[in-house]
């Protein structure tokens, strides 16, 4: 593509907001190291883990001048305003991005301290945010799902559901799929590594897997589908735009969209299941407990409460209270996924309604934020910006999303109280 000054213009101030960014780690950043858990153990869970402003500050300091790194994201929004005007489209998604990621300086400088928890909750929400006026919470989405699950129980496991492929045959597997998706010719891979929270994270060309875990087939689905087609393909994506480079990199408001694109093609690919669903909404009712002053212990037997491990425990509670104190409210982070979802679903849902679904594959364009794909729909009719080359099947099939979406808002009409009333005789 040859690129006209506007291009370039353009093209400039993105390299910068990417080449700003890099050294911003915001989950290295909160990491508690293996002391803190050796501790805990020792103490036999009964007291609270020691962490405080001051551990961050010495133990985990920013490798970054904070103060340095404000200002030249103050300059770059300046440039933008001054170069490509007040109301570009492109120039309201880069100022935003400048501003997000200058929360998150100012909540990486917090850590320790109440501020810390505000900016998270400003950064990812609440779990007492709703989506409308009147609408229901993720509080109360965690409670509806959780009494599902207790009604099936263990009516839905199966073989598929045991964990019997070894971290190593988990990479060789994964590796071998995701080459089938993304090409043998791509540089996609896969790796153990045992500096991880997760089970499974993506990177940037690549995916890494929990050394000296057992995985399930149903598992293994998963990071193909979250981790692979959707994290990944959308860094690949972001990665291929030659103007707006910025989209290979998410703030917060990214982070949202990106969770909730992969619990969605999660669920149109089959590929979920109770446990995954009781993981996710686990996460939303510890982020609520944290919220309404739980500690750290309490969160804790929350989860042995669960039927988690010891082991499993901790690391899920250390994810609420990571950046902050063991008894001073949670990162909300984890919200993400089940926000994002709803956020995804319901966008889906009218797009569809309004005779916009050309527009619903441009969310796997990059990093992108679910606010700003109308603008990002101008841009690509303007060539600025790229299609995105790797899209879920489910995604790219507009014919048979469009059928799925129309039926779905009909059924959102019905009245499921009424129809328990009137299935009665056929529940029981």
């Amino acid at each position: 593509m040859e690129l006209t000054d506007y291009h370039n213009i353009i093209h400039s101030l993105s390299e910068r907001i990417v080449q700003a960014q890099k050294p911003i780690r915001i989950l290295d950043a909160l990491k508690w190291d293996g002391d803190i858990r050796q501790t805990f153990f020792k103490k036999k869970f009964k007291q609270l883990p020691v962490v405080t402003k001051d551990y961050y500050e010495t133990k985990n300091p920013l490798q970054f001048d904070p103060m340095k790194k404000i200002q030249e994201f103050h300059e770059i929004e300046r440039d933008i305003r001054r170069t490509l005007g007040q109301y570009s489209g492109v120039a309201s998604i880069m100022q935003r991005m400048c501003h997000e990621y200058i929360r998150v300086v100012t909540m990486l400088l917090a850590r320790g301290t109440p501020k810390f928890v505000e900016i998270s909750q400003e950064l990812y929400g609440s779990s007492e945010d709703v989506f409308h006026v009147g609408a229901p919470t993720l509080r109360d989405l965690a409670a509806v799902v959780t009494s599902t699950l207790v009604n099936i129980k263990d009516q839905v496991i199966s073989d598929a559901d045991k964990k019997i492929y070894s971290s190593e045959e988990t990479v060789a597997i994964l590796g071998e799929k995701l080459g089938k998706y993304f090409g043998n010719k791509s540089k996609v891979r896969v790796q153990l590594s045992d500096g991880i929270l997760a089970d499974a994270s993506a990177g940037a060309d690549k995916i890494k897997i929990h050394k000296g875990l057992k995985f399930s087939e149903r598992e293994i689905r998963v990071f193909e589908i979250h981790e692979g087609w959707v994290h990944l393909g959308t860094t690949l994506n972001g990665l291929a735009q030659p103007i707006c480079t910025f989209l290979s990199k998410g703030p917060p408001s990214s982070t949202v969209t990106q969770e909730g694109l992969g619990i969605i093609t999660e669920v149109f690919t089959f590929s979920s299941y109770p446990g995954r669903l009781k993981r996710l909404t686990n996460r939303i009712t510890a982020v609520n407990m944290a919220e309404e002053g739980a500690n750290f212990l309490d969160v804790f037997h929350f989860y042995r409460e669960q039927g988690l491990s010891e082991h499993d425990s901790y690391h899920a509670t250390t994810r609420v209270f990571r950046g902050s104190v063991p008894d001073g409210g949670p990162f909300t982070k984890d919200l993400s996924y089940s926000k994002g979802f709803i956020l995804i679903y319901n966008y889906v849902r009218l797009a569809v309604q309004r005779g916009l679904v050309k527009q619903i594959p441009l969310l796997f364009l990059g990093k992108t934020t679910l606010e700003d794909i109308h603008i990002l729909a101008d841009l690509v009719e303007e060539k600025i910006v790229v299609p995105p080359k790797y899209i879920p099947p489910q995604f790219s099939d507009l014919a048979a999303l469009s059928a799925w979406m129309c039926y779905s808002l009909f059924l959102n009409k019905i009245n499921l109280q009424q129809l328990t009333t009137d299935f009665k005789a056929i529940l029981m």
